[in-house]
């Protein structure tokens, strides 16, 4: 069995509800088994942590002049996101298809397989997931434009965590 196949079984079983796969073929035998869902309900929980750290927020109370000068700094990051908020209309996020270690190229030495403003096509790779020491090319759904990468390289993903932000073409 040729290692595109595999890679083929793999997108598969990551696209359905299928948790396990079997595959004999002569002296070659496969089995790909997918931990259950619930694994899902473990990453929402982490999603919360960040509202638990809310109350730590509570001395600023006691810094309110602090809080004035940190708002204008604040304010010129803020204009930009604006800016891109009437563009953001028709943007596409394009999310993780597995959980693993994102990587924007097959290998350090290489160049990214999609950069900002790049021009993708419907099948192009856009990333590389690693997943239980297996690579996977992980292919654009849509053509269009990428206009952000949202996730670091070599940065650990989640299931349908938002990885490009994609403008569709016309």
């Amino acid at each position: 069995m040729e290692f595109k196949e595999i890679q083929d079984i793999l997108k598969l079983v990551n696209r359905t509800n299928l948790t396990e796969v079997e595959i004999e073929n002569g002296d070659f035998k496969i089995k790909i088994k997918r931990k259950a869902p619930e694994s899902n309900v473990i990453y929402t929980q982490q999603a919360a942590m960040p509202v638990s750290q809310l109350p730590v927020a509570q001395p600023a109370v006691s810094l309110p002049p602090a809080e004035p000068k940190e708002a204008a700094p604040k304010a010129a990051p803020e204009a930009p996101a604006k800016a891109e908020a009437p563009a953001s209309d028709n943007l596409v996020e394009f999310k993780s298809p597995m959980i693993g270690t994102f990587y924007r190229a097959s290998n350090p030495e290489t160049p990214p397989f999609a950069k900002v403003g790049d021009k993708v096509t419907k099948g192009q790779v856009l990333c590389i997931i690693e997943a239980m020491k297996l690579f996977n090319e992980i292919e654009s759904e849509i053509s269009g434009t990428i206009v952000k990468i949202l996730v670091e390289d070599s940065k650990p993903v989640e299931y349908d965590q938002p990885l490009f932000l994609i403008e569709p073409d016309a």
